[in-house]
């Protein structure tokens, strides 16, 4: 009985899941920017059509099944993304806006305890480019008002209606009861920020719990493609099948599997960038940086070239007394330079993050405990350990001291530091100070904010730890599996010649003709290259650093697989040729 209920629960929660999934496409389709029958002409229709085409392929030609299963299955998926596509657009958005939605909250706070008016809040917050999706949504706000003459609350209730976060909504729902109630737009924000940052910790949490359940998948996928290639490799010995063909199409349906993952990943990691990389200032870290991959990438150039001309036999050097898995990876040796200058460069950063709290708390309070202007009150802190901040809060105090614009020191304090935190912090209390607003109380509110953001990087950094150690894992296993398969067959052939007989034709039982050693370590090696890349690009995406850190992982995750793949065939080779 309890079995039974179970199975009726199970298929309950199955029902609910699609149905919600088929309500909240409906719904999308409601909130296109686009007509609704224009998209199903423009879009969808060309897509059943296609569909069509594939099916009429699969049934008129005479492709092996391996090829021509595909085909449809192409044309399938090219229609389920035409018709889900306008949820998708609103998923992004919606992540878009809950991403933000924390420095956005806390950017308005700060506009509101300034002395101007609540609907300039609103205009001011539209013009930031960086919110995205929350900086159209204030546009809107501020059309409505300006434009179509609705009250601020009318208009914020009208948008709370068409947007696609719940969380975004509910807030716009309050802000609006609160303006029209008559209570200070600062009083209810203020008091909100408790509410915004609990949201944004459970979103954050959320996203890396569906990082650890990707992970969890991913394993999964990567061990069954891996199955896959070793009876691509093997099985043609038995059955006679092109080697070669059955190979190459396991390593395309493994670069799909790995891609999608990454997308999936992408969408799924929560934004939370570390660097700030200003437009139009160049600092000493950047031209480190340019001058490291300028270095790692000519290195490479000249590597390649080397390992080419060996590999073809124009040096002195045997090529065969280097395992070709070398070849692949020696090559990609010089990018450890980029990858490592960006790596301690990192770490500053973060170490100013931390730093950052303290610096921004106290300069506040002292601000409003001597009633003195920044300059000064720097002037005093400059003196004080800041750890990593410390030379950026003297560089700080110094461009102050020289008369240079408040916001063009600030500026390149911020490019200095080359912090995404402390780049919209300082802004919001920059601005904050120059509308008029409370020193201490903008120190105390941007320190908080930005310690709960801190917290959740650690736990997002563990996750992260997590899973290189899944990937770096996985790699090996499946370097090893893949090897073990190539060499065995690789055995099974020179013992075929030996099998050889007038009374038994081995040829009939073991189809070694089949084979063409040689390219299929091409294809495994091939394989090596695509898991490293894409798998160095899922640590990037994962831990929100800067994209040359995948250098550094590309390099190791191939070198790992180079040195399981020649360590494989020597010893598995060893073994059964005994």
């Amino acid at each position: 009985m309890a079995t039974q209920e179970e199975h009726a629960e199970n298929a309950t929660d199955v029902k609910d899941l699609v149905s919600g999934f088929a309500n909240s496409t409906i719904e999308s389709y409601r909130h296109m920017e686009t007509p609704v029958s224009r998209y199903l002409a423009l879009v969808v229709l060309p897509s059943i059509v296609f569909f069509l085409l594939t099916v009429v392929v699969y049934v008129v030609t005479d492709f092996p099944l391996l090829i021509s299963a595909p085909i449809p299955l192409l044309g399938l998926l090219s229609l389920g993304v035409a018709v889900i596509y306008p949820k998708i657009l609103r998923d992004q958005k919606r992540k878009e806006i809950e991403d933000r939605l924390h420095l956005f909250i806390t950017h308005m706070t700060i506009l509101s305890t300034a002395n101007i008016d609540r609907v300039e809040v609103f205009r001011t917050l539209g013009e930031e480019e960086e919110y995205g999706a929350l900086a159209e949504e204030m546009r809107r706000i501020t059309q409505l008002v300006d434009t179509w003459n609705q009250s601020l609350d009318d208009a914020l209730r009208i948008r709370a209606n068409k947007s696609p976060s719940k969380p975004f909504a509910d807030f716009l729902d309050r802000l609006a009861y609160t303006i029209n109630a008559g209570q200070e737009i600062q009083d209810f924000l203020l008091s909100e920020q408790d509410v915004v940052i609990q949201n944004y910790v459970t979103i954050y949490e959320g996203s890396l719990q569906n990082l650890e359940v990707m992970k969890d998948l991913y394993l999964s996928m990567v061990l069954s493609v891996t199955f896959a290639l070793v009876f691509a490799t093997v099985l043609p010995i038995l059955t006679g099948t092109n080697p070669t063909m059955t190979v190459s199409a396991v390593v395309v349906m493994f670069a799909f599997v790995q891609t999608g993952f990454l997308v999936m990943i992408r969408n799924t990691a929560p934004y939370d960038p570390v660097w700030y990389h200003p437009e139009d200032t160049t600092t000493d870290a950047e031209w480190r940086i340019r001058i490291a991959i300028a270095a790692g990438f000519l290195l490479t150039i000249v590597t390649m070239v080397a390992c080419l001309l060996v590999l073809m036999g124009q040096t002195s050097i045997d090529p065969d007394s280097i395992p070709l898995p070398f070849y692949a990876a020696i090559p990609t040796t010089p990018l450890l330079i980029p990858g490592m200058v960006v790596r301690s460069e990192e770490e500053h950063i973060k170490e100013r993050d931390e730093e950052f709290t303290s610096f921004i708390r106290a300069l506040g309070a002292t601000e409003t405990a001597k009633q003195s202007t920044t300059t000064k009150v720097l002037e005093s802190l400059r003196g004080k350990d800041f750890g990593a901040l410390t030379d950026n809060v003297d560089d700080l105090y110094k461009r102050l001291n020289m008369r240079i614009e408040p916001s063009m020191a600030w500026r390149h304090f911020t490019a200095d530091s080359r912090s995404y935190l402390i780049q919209k912090f300082s802004e919001m209390f920059l601005v904050g100070r120059q509308m008029g607003g409370d020193p201490k109380q903008l120190g105390e509110l941007i320190s908080s904010n930005m310690n709960e953001v801190l917290q959740l990087r650690e736990r997002r950094a563990q996750s992260t730890v997590t899973l290189i150690g899944v990937l770096y894992g996985i790699t090996a296993a499946s370097t090893f599996a893949f090897f073990i398969g190539l060499e065995i067959v690789q055995v099974l052939s020179s013992m075929s010649i030996g099998l050889d007989s007038s009374q038994l034709d081995i040829t009939t039982i073991i189809h070694t003709d089949v084979y063409d050693i040689p390219t299929i370590e091409y294809l495994l090696v091939i394989i090596i290259l695509l898991n490293s890349v894409l798998s160095s690009l899922m640590v990037r995406i994962a831990d929100g650093g800067h994209k040359v850190n995948a250098y550094m992982h590309f390099v190791l995750l191939t070198w790992t697989s180079s040195s399981i793949a020649v360590f494989t065939r020597i010893v598995v080779g060893s073994f059964l040729n005994v």
